[in-house]
């Protein structure tokens, strides 16, 4: 397999999907409230959750078909799961992401209209974006959205070292009250992403490969782990900075969108500089940007393909009427939740940790099955370590549940 730009995609598009309100917003609170304390949680979460993901590209270019047809061939049943589980969290997924863009918005571009009125514009952008099928441009300037966040948050936390004068602790905190606890679940619930997103995966590898017959299994296992490492870092580099900027400084983190959004990008300008405001800003724009409209996207197709599945009908309008309603659903909560921004996130967060163990399994059942070809399925270490990860998803989502 030889190494080039063209192999790279879905997993940039993995990447740039999760490093949104877990890395951005998640990331920079633990910082800011527990110093370095959760970098354990962070890193045990990725390697718990990574067998899962990897199973998207892996049974998508084995079998030619998505996670979705392989639901299907479990049983009906795991579908039907698959479709409540999906139809009770989009809406909540959908208006954080949205809330979290449109304060970035209000910050960068002005703050002469309200974050309700851009909530509103970036929904009808990314709709108008859906609906003419240009996601294939974003898709595109993901290789350049990726690198530029990711490289500015690598010179960020540098300078941030350079100028902190504090003494560094690396000690971990293992949350022991109701609030710390759920906030622990929260943050893991979308580090590095909520599970769910392994099916997007799926249903990226396989356009891909339409484009690009070279891209096979080996080649999309390379794609996705060059985005999986990429959104650790800028996870671990959120922590950094939330830690050497806010931690023990008396500030906290508000819950209003457009104050949280001012307070996220001077993290930046403090130790770059003025003069990186709209560098910074506008990267941390389009990342969000590229989340809401890939949400926006992804949900709809994965609920119409789900239904065309569940009732063996081709539904030629089922994509539209279902970006119709999550954009309206979205403005509902939005506008009944829009001052809590700290809820909404935290809620959709949790909802995604303890639904995890559902696509843990499912994902796992299938890799493993007749329905993959032998070649392409788990070795013992991918094996092993998916048994612990579906063990740990259980007993933490158990102990989050215990503890309310």
């Amino acid at each position: 397999m030889r190494f080039s730009l063209k192999t790279l995609g879905p997993g940039l598009l993995f990447a740039g999907a999760a490093i949104g309100v877990s890395h951005l917003v998640q990331s920079t609170r633990a910082g800011a409230e527990f110093g370095f304390g959760f970098i354990w949680a962070l890193l045990l979460i990725n390697v718990v959750k990574y067998p899962f993901f990897q199973f998207g590209p892996r049974y998508a270019l084995a079998t030619g078909e998505s996670l979705l047809d392989g639901y299907k061939r479990l049983g009906k049943p795991v579908l039907i799961i698959y479709f409540i589980l999906t139809f009770l969290t989009m809406f909540t997924i959908q208006t954080a992401v949205t809330i979290v863009t449109a304060g970035l918005a209000s910050s960068l571009f002005g703050n002469f209209i309200s974050v309700e009125i851009w909530t509103i514009i970036i929904l009808a952008v990314c709709l108008g974006i859906v609906l003419r099928g240009r996601y294939k441009f974003l898709d595109q300037l993901m290789k350049i959205i990726v690198i530029m966040l990711t490289v500015s948050t690598i010179i960020a936390v540098f300078l941030a070292l350079k100028t902190d004068n504090q003494t560094i602790v690396f000690t971990q905190i293992i949350p022991e009250n109701a609030s710390s606890i759920g906030f622990l679940i929260a943050f893991m619930g979308w580090m590095p992403a909520p599970l769910d997103v392994s099916i997007w995966q799926s249903l990226w590898a396989i356009e891909k490969h339409k484009d690009n017959n070279d891209y096979d299994v080996k080649s999309s296992l390379f794609d996705f782990n060059v985005g999986f490492i990429a959104a650790i870092f800028v996870g671990l580099g959120f922590i950094a900075l939330g830690t050497l900027v806010m931690f023990n400084s008396g500030e906290t983190l508000s819950d209003k969108a457009s104050v949280f959004a001012n307070q996220l990008i001077s993290m930046y300008t403090e130790q770059l500089g003025n003069w990186s405001y709209i560098i910074i800003g506008i990267a941390a724009f389009t990342t969000m940007f590229s989340t809401t409209l890939t949400t926006l996207d992804a949900s709809p197709r994965a609920m119409h393909k789900t239904t065309e599945l569940l009732f063996k009908k081709k539904q030629n309008n089922g994509f539209l009427l279902w970006v119709l309603v999550l954009v309206v659903g979205t403005i509902s909560i939005f506008l009944f939740l829009k001052s809590e921004m700290g809820f909404l996130i935290e809620l959709a967060t949790i909802l995604s940790f303890v639904t995890a163990p559902f696509y843990a399994i499912a994902n796992y059942k299938l890799i493993t099955s007749k329905h993959t070809p032998k070649e392409w399925r788990p070795t013992l270490k991918l094996h092993v370590l998916s048994w612990i990860g579906i063990l740990f998803l259980i007993g933490f989502s158990i102990w989050y549940l215990l503890t309310l």
